[in-house]
């Protein structure tokens, strides 16, 4: 197996540790889950990523999921451009606000009204601290292996039996504030049902379609049960769709699933490429949000215009066709892998243009069945990717993401490039 060329980023990776811990400014990138070094990336265009040493991959990463259309799009470096022209930032209301809260709010079928912020780990929080405030209640029940960002509320991990509260998941997250977190198993209803029956949880949170444990699809009936248990006990259902959101569908998971969620977060793609995102729902939970209400909430580069045209402009290009040539690709990236995915003894999972391929020979349902996986083997799979131009996400963990627009040829390449990769694995 050729192996490419990585010495400038390795010289870059040196240098940057000596001012950036770990020499990344977000751990994924690290590739420690791969047991390699990362690739410094200098440039996109499209579905393809060339890094400093001149290697060129086709991306399945999309800067983790907001890049539907790839790399620099014309229209949306346009429109981006456009904007900072006219001034980066003001601190006040603009009309393009205005705008997209009302394009965001008729295409999600949950929004009645939105509050812009600028990360997704800023939406769950803040619809975390609204839920909390709309209830009256402090405790939270967190899906295990859902991501809904770096926050304390939300970095905890699962305790030692099912009706434990959640422990710290991280130093300096205080074990007071774990303990207002309950975690429980993805697609598993009994578990939720035994953290409700005290009638103190605020919020239900998760993603409907998790992308942080890998792509994994919700079983029949658990979405729905949610929704039903929730509802019983008083308490809100929130819908983390930072990464499903105007991916697998416009409307996202909640339109592709009917899930009929009181809040909603969102995220990526909102943005297009830019860092943007929003939460929303309900007229009468979100009217207790400040100033309309008494629950907090501001930042001062929430709905800047630079952010909010891109995203303008990322939405105003997803149309039914686009949708549809998605699940198309999909469904040819499936069945053109899936003979050697099944030769490996592996697995694989896809919800329309998101998939996972998992080592393992059984189609895992939860986190802890992905925590079984051969993790070594995932790594050399990996890497035999990169050498083959084809770049996923650096672990096992990280759902793969299709881009629209992506030509017979690149799928072509990524077909073949991930079934050598299998092979040499």
């Amino acid at each position: 197996m050729t192996e490419i060329d990585t010495s400038r980023s390795t010289a870059l990776l040196h240098q940057a540790s000596q001012r950036i811990p770990g020499g990344v400014n977000s751990p994924v990138r690290a590739f420690l889950a791969v047991d390699g070094d990362p690739l410094f990336i200098s440039s996109g265009e499209g579905c393809w990523m060339t890094d400093e040493d001149g290697n060129r991959f086709l991306d399945l990463v999309g800067s983790w999921g907001p890049l539907i259309f790839g790399h620099a799009h014309p229209l949306v470096v346009a429109a981006a451009v456009a904007a900072v022209q006219r001034g980066s930032s003001f601190g006040a209301p603009t009309e393009a606000e205005v705008r997209f809260a009302e394009e965001l709010c008729e295409a999600h079928p949950v929004l009645d009204q939105v509050r812009l912020c600028s990360s997704g780990t800023e939406a769950t929080m803040h619809a975390i601290r609204l839920a909390r405030g709309a209830t009256g209640r402090d405790v939270i029940i967190k899906v295990d292996g859902c991501y809904h960002g770096a926050h304390d509320a939300m970095l905890v991990k699962a305790g030692s039996g099912v009706a434990t509260f959640a422990q710290p998941g991280s130093p300096g997250i205080p074990a007071a504030v774990a303990a207002l977190t309950k975690t429980a198993p993805y697609n598993d209803l009994d578990a939720v049902r035994v953290h409700l029956e005290k009638g103190d949880v605020a919020a239900l949170i998760l993603e409907a379609v998790p992308g942080n444990m890998g792509c994994i699809p919700p079983q029949d009936g658990y979405l729905e049960g949610l929704r039903a248990l929730t509802r019983e006990a008083g308490t809100l259902l929130i819908v983390d769709e930072v990464m499903t959101g105007f991916r697998l569908a416009l409307g996202g998971a909640c339109e592709r699933f009917s899930i009929d969620a009181d809040l909603v977060c969102l995220g990526k793609i909102v943005g297009g490429g830019f860092p943007l995102a929003a939460f929303g729902g309900t007229a009468e939970v979100m009217g207790r949000l400040s100033p309309a209400g008494p629950v907090y909430q501001a930042g001062t580069l929430s709905g800047n215009p630079v952010a909010v045209a891109a995203g303008r402009a990322t939405l105003s290009l997803l149309t039914p066709s686009v949708y549809a040539e998605l699940e198309r690709t999909g469904e040819i990236v499936e069945e053109g892998i899936k003979k050697a995915v099944s030769e490996r003894g592996c697995s694989m999972t896809r919800v329309g243009s998101m998939f996972t391929i998992f080592f393992r020979e059984e189609v895992p349902t939860n986190f802890t069945q992905v925590s079984q996986c051969d993790m070594a083997a995932f790594g050399r799979f990996h890497r035999a990717a990169l050498n083959e131009g084809v770049y996923l996400p650096p672990s096992q963990y990280e759902a793969a993401f299709l881009p629209a627009g992506i030509q017979e040829s690149e799928v072509e390449h990524l077909v073949s490039g991930i079934t050598k990769a299998l092979a040499k694995a």
